[in-house]
């Protein structure tokens, strides 16, 4: 049984503009964070579902989106140095993402957040790729989703082993993306390529707005580093000003 992809275009601006929509949906609630942190008003980020639910619904929309890249990229007959390129740069941001965090919640850092998770996910995803039917994959997926629920440990809820996922209870970190059930969400998104891939219409030119979230989609990891310096150093600048 084949599984392989349609022929597909050397870049789907659809796809992107979706990434991108994700990265402005999350720079506005990082920018909310920002906010409450500095003082500027009060919001409960860990425990109002107001804003919990918008962070799930944030990492699930970038996870799918890496599945169905990942899907696409192997379509394509994208090789393992193209992979391993970028997968040296997700894991290096990842690297930076802990140390900074340390420097402004050190007791908080961040050691297995979404670039730590996707680091590890893409490895499993573009290993189980090509060896896994969309039954398998929506299986997997499945019970990705399902075994956090069902089967937790004391053992997993160190700072070595949360990233498994399989915790008695959430890890006091500012960002915690671990492996289960998030890898169900990449699956997800690959399998969803398959499936869409024979029954969307060739890409056609988009107008300014998807071309716009085209754009950031495509720069996602880049911008994904910066906008919270930047975010931060504004709101810190602004807060000088205010008191001068």
């Amino acid at each position: 049984m084949s599984l392989s992809l349609p022929s597909l275009p050397d870049r789907d601006d659809r796809l992107d503009a979706l990434r991108g929509l994700a990265m402005v949906w999350m720079t506005v609630f990082h920018f909310s964070f920002d906010l409450q942190h500095y003082g500027f008003f009060r919001a409960d980020f860990y425990g109002d579902p107001f804003w919990t639910w918008q962070r799930s619904g944030i990492v699930s929309l970038f996870l799918l989106c890496a599945g169905m890249g990942q899907a696409v990229a192997l379509a394509q007959g994208q090789g393992w140095p193209r992979f391993w390129r970028r997968w040296r740069q997700v894991a290096g941001c990842a690297l930076l993402v802990s140390v900074g965090s340390w420097f402004m919640f050190p007791r908080s850092f961040i050691s297995f957040g979404v670039l730590h998770g996707m680091a590890l996910m893409l490895l499993l995803l573009r290993w189980g790729l090509p060896r896994l039917g969309q039954a398998a994959l929506l299986t997997l997926a499945l019970v990705c989703v399902l075994l956090p629920a069902l089967v937790q440990h004391p053992f997993f809820d160190t700072r070595w082993t949360n990233w498994l996922g399989l915790v008695t209870h959430k890890p006091v970190t500012e960002d915690y993306v671990p492996v289960l059930p998030w890898l169900g969400m990449m699956l997800l998104g690959a399998a969803l390529a398959r499936w869409l891939a024979p029954r969307l219409p060739p890409p056609r030119p988009g107008g300014p707005l998807r071309r716009g979230l085209a754009l950031l989609g495509r720069w996602s990891l880049s911008y994904y580093m910066l906008h919270q310096p930047v975010l931060i150093g504004g709101l810190m600048l602004w807060q000088a000003t205010m008191r001068a």
